[in-house]
């Protein structure tokens, strides 16, 4: 078989794989039954439910694709660095700098992964959704996140 379609092919095998490792994790966690599930029941659905559409994109990559193959083309470093730098970062100092701080900077940050970036638009970002996330989280969930750095 050839494969037709190069992107499908890997994110089908990558879909597959984290289907499959979360269905294998959720079995160290109680089944229950289908009136009361355990913690383990909707994770062990949900990865086989995703390990299955995994194997249907999977095999649509050997049957249908464009002309050329589909390349899969460079790997967007920049964007997988700044994505995950920004979430380490906020996980990191979260804690230390507080909600206010870390997540606008976090949210500048990850902007910087697009081809588009500009400060207007990565700044403005940063307010609209840190207001946000704010109403939605302290305000309106209670979540117990600090606010303002530690030293303050």
């Amino acid at each position: 078989m050839k494969i037709k379609s190069q992107r499908d092919f890997v994110s089908g095998i990558m879909l597959i794989v984290i289907g499959l490792a979360f269905a294998i994790g959720a079995t160290n966690y109680s089944f229950g039954s289908n009136i009361r599930p355990g913690p383990g029941y909707f994770p062990f659905g949900l990865g086989i439910i995703l390990a299955i559409l995994g194997g249907v994109v999977f095999f649509r990559s050997l049957r249908s694709g464009p002309e050329n193959g589909d390349p899969i083309g460079r790997m967007p470093w920049r964007a997988l660095f700044c994505v995950v730098g920004s979430i380490v970062f906020f996980g990191f100092c979260l804690p230390r700098l507080g909600f206010i701080i870390s997540f606008p900077i976090m949210i500048v940050f990850t902007s910087m992964a697009g081809q588009e970036f500009t400060w207007r638009d990565a700044l403005l970002n940063a307010v609209i959704l840190t207001v946000m996330s704010y109403l939605i989280f302290i305000a309106g969930l209670s979540l117990n996140i600090p606010l303002w750095p530690a030293f303050l």
